[in-house]
């Protein structure tokens, strides 16, 4: 059983629901229990689905960025930046990445205002 719950665990939850609640309102609780578990799981399988429609447009090469451009490919946007950028230096295509924020583990750029690494999930340094 689920959460190290045994059937007599169950059997005493149920009595004492039905003693706060009565028999009247015990049926409405369950039925909006119900849907409030449909609810959140359907929207779990959502957001899921979105997440990998996302992933997959931006594994494909040349795939259109939401700004309109073309961006690199995501092993050239997660590589690391070595030295200084050059005034001859494109501007990034991702204004949302500040010049600075890498992981120290992985070397990946991150939003200026991540706390975690966007590709391996280490800490940032604050």
């Amino acid at each position: 059983m689920p959460f190290g719950l045994q059937p007599i665990h169950l059997v005493v939850i149920v009595i004492v629901a039905l003693l706060i609640f009565g028999p009247r309102r015990l049926p409405q609780i369950g039925k909006w229990l119900a849907r409030t578990f449909s609810e959140l799981r359907r929207s779990a399988r959502d957001m899921a689905d979105g997440f990998r429609q996302e992933t997959a447009a931006q594994e494909q090469p040349g795939a259109r960025r939401p700004g309109g451009a073309e961006g690199p490919s995501v092993q050239q946007a997660d590589a690391p930046r070595t030295g200084p950028a050059t005034p001859s230096a494109s501007p990034s295509p991702y204004p949302e990445t500040a010049p600075g924020n890498y992981c120290t583990s992985c070397g990946a750029s991150n939003a200026s205002d991540a706390r975690f690494c966007n590709k391996c999930g280490t800490r940032l340094p604050t």
